[in-house]
């Protein structure tokens, strides 16, 4: 049995072809590209055209990916870029002739669980104590609390995409857009659940960050997944991207030149819930919504 889930995010678009094997995912396929779908969404809530198309010609490559790889059941599901606009049906239809699946455009509360059972699969001994899990998006931000369970969850639409052409006009950052940056994420975190034991954070920002640290000429999701970041390294490492300039940050090791504009503002996001939560390392995972969709296919097809 053969599975395929895609992530339509603000950002990035998410492939994972996995076989079903023994009750566990066996990686066939990972692709990620940054298409930033979410461009202009927080203005204008209206996909931009050429957005929209940058993500059909990815999306069409990975439906060639599905067929080449025979796959059994595929699914997709579009995040916060999606839940915003007001027309996105023609977007949709198109995703789904490109894709030959379903695609869904889901809530932040599905969002958020399909981000918890990823990261109970692949942190099973994380499960016996507290847990918060962070997903840090590019239009909108998920934390759940809990312990074997889900407890407590909250998604806010605050992302590195949407706040950075919110609140970062000038390169590099000016102290007042700084401390607005701050200012709005800690108002958004204030209607959060409050995270306590282990942290663990998903998705492109935290990844990012610990490609940075290691200082990986290419990313390899192998090293990065189940890395533990302290937070005096993630506070090092974020005060020098807000440093630096655009070209500069372009430059970087360990960072993707098309995500040096946005990484800064998820960064800080990434810092202040350490900072509410008193955390001093964060754990993290390389497996994120598409990995807790792919495990509910295959539950679904079993």
């Amino acid at each position: 049995m053969r599975v395929a889930a895609i992530d339509i995010g603000t950002n990035t678009v998410l492939l994972l072809i996995a076989e079903v094997r023994g009750g566990e995912l066996i990686p066939l396929r990972e692709q990620a590209e940054i298409v930033r779908l979410g461009e202009g969404v927080d203005q204008t809530r209206e996909l931009n055209v050429a957005a929209a198309e940058r993500t059909l010609v990815v999306l069409r490559r990975y439906g060639e990916e599905l067929r080449a790889h025979e796959v059994d059941r595929a699914a997709a599901v579009g995040t916060q870029a999606l839940r915003e606009v007001s027309r996105g049906g023609a977007f949709i239809a198109a995703a789904r002739e490109a894709l030959g699946c379903n695609v869904e455009v889901i809530a932040g509360d599905r969002e958020a669980r399909l981000c918890w059972r990823a990261v109970a699969a692949a942190f099973p001994r994380l499960g016996r104590g507290r847990r918060t899990v962070l997903d840090i998006g590019g239009g909108s931000t998920e934390l759940l609390v809990g312990g074997e369970q889900i407890e407590r969850l909250a998604s806010v639409p605050i992302g590195s995409v949407r706040l950075t052409e919110r609140l970062l006009e000038h390169d590099p950052p000016t102290e007042e857009e700084r401390h607005a940056l701050r200012k709005t994420i800690d108002a958004a975190l204030a209607t959060l659940p409050t995270p306590e034991g282990q942290l663990i954070a998903v998705a492109g920002t935290v990844t990012t960050l610990c490609a940075i640290s290691l200082g990986l000429a290419d990313y390899d999701g192998a090293r990065v997944h189940g890395q533990r970041l302290v937070r005096t390294e993630i506070d090092r490492i974020v005060t020098q991207l807000g440093d630096l300039s655009l070209e500069e940050r372009k430059r970087t090791p360990g960072l993707d030149p098309r995500r040096a504009d946005v990484i800064y503002a998820g960064g800080v996001i990434l810092s202040r819930v350490m900072a509410r939560g008193s955390f001093d390392e964060v754990v993290v995972s390389d497996r994120g919504i598409r990995w807790g969709l792919a495990h509910e296919l295959a539950h679904l097809a079993t």
